[in-house]
């Protein structure tokens, strides 16, 4: 199925849940720096992007304390194409 096109989304956001995502192997929790590791992207913008995937429920805290992300059930439907872009969308601050 094709992802929903969400407009505060880029396109780093794809490519960080799918490496979290691991797809065929257990998923990756990962800190920023180990997500910058294995993509082309700069960490400032991984950093970026992981808050507004957190605050849109397609990450969480693996561990807080220690800044590890993980991929939610959210964020697997994301990329499974099982969601709508309206159950993305967020209020314009």
């Amino acid at each position: 199925m094709r992802r929903p096109r969400v407009e505060w989304m880029t396109r780093a956001d794809n490519v960080i849940l799918e490496f979290l995502l691991n797809e065929g192997n257990k998923p990756i929790n990962a800190n920023p720096a180990v997500v910058q590791a294995n993509i082309d992207y700069q960490i400032s913008h991984i950093r970026s992007r992981l808050r507004e995937l957190h605050s849109a429920g397609l990450v969480e805290y693996y561990d807080e304390d220690r800044g590890i992300y993980c991929i939610t059930e959210k964020g697997k439907q994301y990329l499974a194409g099982e969601l709508a872009a309206s159950d993305l969308e967020r209020d314009e601050k």
